[in-house]
């Protein structure tokens, strides 16, 4: 099993490598910086110009291939993702936003994934009746549903919430509040922050999840395993517990991996819609300037969670069926 996990593992390391590869060049031919300097006042020289784009190694003057030489140089010899346009080190912003993002996004995805697999599961043994079409209503309204406008609605719902019992028990501005001391204080002032935007993430992967677990479990529910496993005296409970939702959960971990690196495209709104400065805000203001390094830095930090996350659904994968360890 080991061999197995790390010879994916390799795989997914060369995968983040190629795409990281992948958005730089194409970061660099369709990106031009200069439009970020040219209307400065005082103006800038075009020397001048030349000069800041050429020490941030994104100078459109240098062709591209050198541009990526320069690039797989920093990064192998020195562990340099470049400057951004503001003169910070990409890999130091990385880390001081990527450990915001990842709480709304680990904890987010992982509820989120349980209680969809759950719902699914639910919604398969009780199909047509009405829990189940409850769920598939919510589910599909969710799911049409852009993510700014969830995570308005519960702004509003907060808002209302608040003002009923009196306190400003939710926040829903910025990750934490300034003059909080103290640990428990402090644990609970991030938690009233983190509430909203953890929820929306759980409500779109809930949905999500509860869709593709619903359709997987349907087709187990027919299969010859679960009919003799009713047949040699267990009961339907144990039948569906033991053989049906193990095995229906086996696909769910390969759509985990997946989702779960796509995951930070929905978060990004989120994040600014309940002013996060985590990946998702570099992100769009990494696009947004042009900013050719900062992109590339997005880009590898999305795949490093593919690589994170693929590399774990394999884990799970084996671990539920052994057939694919060969």
């Amino acid at each position: 099993m080991i061999s197995f996990i790390v010879r994916r593992f390799i795989n997914y390391l060369i995968l983040t490598f190629l795409a990281t590869i992948g958005a730089y060049s194409l970061s660099s031919m369709l990106m031009d910086p200069r439009e970020r300097y040219l209307n400065r006042n005082p103006p800038l020289s075009k020397e001048s110009i030349n000069a800041i784009m050429d020490a941030h190694g994104t100078n459109p003057n240098t062709p591209v291939l050198e541009r990526i030489g320069h690039w797989l140089h920093e990064l192998f010899l020195h562990g340099s993702l470049g400057d951004t346009i503001h003169n910070d080190a990409v890999m130091h912003e990385m880390l001081l936003r990527s450990s915001i993002s990842l709480r709304l996004l680990i904890v987010g995805s992982i509820l989120g994934a349980l209680v969809g697999v759950i719902l699914g599961v639910w919604g398969a043994v009780k199909q047509y009746k009405a829990s189940d079409q409850t769920v598939s209503y919510i589910s599909f309204v969710v799911i049409a549903a852009p993510t700014f406008v969830v995570g308005a609605v519960l702004m509003i719902l907060a808002t209302k919430f608040n003002n009923l019992i009196g306190v400003q028990l939710i926040n829903f501005s910025g990750e934490y509040s300034t003059g909080v001391h103290g640990f428990w204080p402090i644990l609970g002032d991030r938690l009233s922050h983190m509430l909203l935007p953890t929820l929306a993430l759980i409500m779109f992967a809930a949905a999500g999840f509860s869709r593709y677990q619903r359709s997987i479990m349907l087709d187990v529910l027919g299969q010859d395993y679960i009919r003799t496993a009713r047949s040699k005296g267990r009961t339907r409970r144990s039948a569906l517990v033991r053989h049906g939702v193990r095995m229906a959960v086996i696909p769910m971990s390969t759509y985990f991996a997946y989702y779960f690196g796509t995951l930070i495209a929905g978060a990004l709104f989120l994040e600014v819609l309940f002013s996060w400065h985590g990946m998702g805000e570099f992100g769009i203001n990494s696009i947004t300037q042009s900013d050719i390094n900062g992109a590339t830095g997005f880009a590898f930090f999305n795949a490093v969670l593919v690589l994170i996350s693929a590399t774990l659904a394999d884990v799970l994968y084996s671990a539920l069926d052994p057939r694919v360890r060969v």
